[in-house]
């Protein structure tokens, strides 16, 4: 039974603490509580995913960051998580380990042009606590910007920090990038822009899977995607694999129905297959 005022998987009150950039969740995928870094504050993504969860999404790239409010805020929390009584008040008994910090929130961290100097404020931050190289350091991202020189020096620079990319890949062609991120996108272009990624830091493969007006993906949708990631299997370390956790905010909503572990699991096996690491989150 979720207990009022916890955190769990399904409950990412991201005002939990009341901050502008740095926000609390239970991770299913990290395994405890992640610390993550919200950089997009006006919910603007350069993708729309049917599945995304930030309301008022919009189309566009966050505003300028405020440095020294994000500094403190970090410091403020990692206190509050590592002397205070922030998981006793907040957190289950069973997740209450420091996981990660993750770069998430409500759009594409990497379109935020201070992206560079907040990864430097990161970096000096946990080396002051003792937590550089003990914990990970991880970006959530679309991966359209890993053409980008500046972006993928930085991913050399997260790859110092103990760091891992999750990079996104729900489809395998045109067609099915557009129904479920809402861009147009050559796959082959996307595949060429996550094995820059993998080639400069540590980087897993994120997929959502899920069925879409009462029918899951189709057999021909899952070939491609198999046909796709099959093309970096040598340089990614794997692939997170997940369903539907927490209820779309998107038009799209009432569309959207949750595949059974059960499903994914078949999907996982078939993945496995290619000789690709695979960790399952119905």
């Amino acid at each position: 039974m979720t207990l009022q005022g916890h955190l769990t998987p399904a409950n990412h009150n991201r005002d939990v603490v009341g901050m502008r950039y740095i926000y609390p969740v239970v991770s299913r995928r990290a395994g405890g509580v992640s610390i993550g870094i919200n950089l997009n504050v006006n919910n603007a993504c350069n993708w729309r995913c049917i599945y995304c969860n930030v309301p008022d999404l919009s189309r566009g790239s966050p505003p300028p960051i405020e440095l020294d409010v994000l500094e403190h805020e970090l410091r403020t929390f990692l206190d509050d998580v590592l002397h205070g009584d922030f998981m006793q008040l907040h957190v289950h008994e069973d997740d209450r380990q420091l996981k990660d910090i993750a770069f998430s929130g409500n759009g594409e961290p990497t379109s935020a042009k201070e992206f560079p100097q907040v990864l430097v404020l990161v970096e000096k931050v946990l080396a002051e606590y003792g937590l550089l190289g003990s914990i990970k350091v991880r970006l959530i991202t679309n991966g359209s910007l890993m053409d980008k020189p500046a972006v993928l020096e930085s991913m050399r620079h997260l790859a110092k920090c103990n760091g891992e990319v999750w990079f996104k890949v729900d489809a395998g062609t045109r067609e099915g990038i557009a129904r479920i991120n809402d861009v147009t996108l050559n796959p082959k272009s996307h595949i060429q822009r996550l094995e820059n990624c993998a080639k400069a830091c540590p980087t897993f493969i994120q997929t959502c899977m899920f069925g879409l007006d009462g029918h899951p993906p189709s057999e021909e949708d899952i070939a491609a995607y198999l046909a796709l990631i099959s093309q970096v299997k040598q340089v990614i370390k794997g692939v997170h694999l997940y369903g539907l956790a927490r209820l779309s905010l998107q038009p799209e909503a009432s569309r959207l129905t949750r595949l059974s572990a059960e499903w994914l699991e078949s999907v996982a096996q078939r993945i496995r297959l290619l000789g690709i690491t695979v960790h399952v989150s119905p």
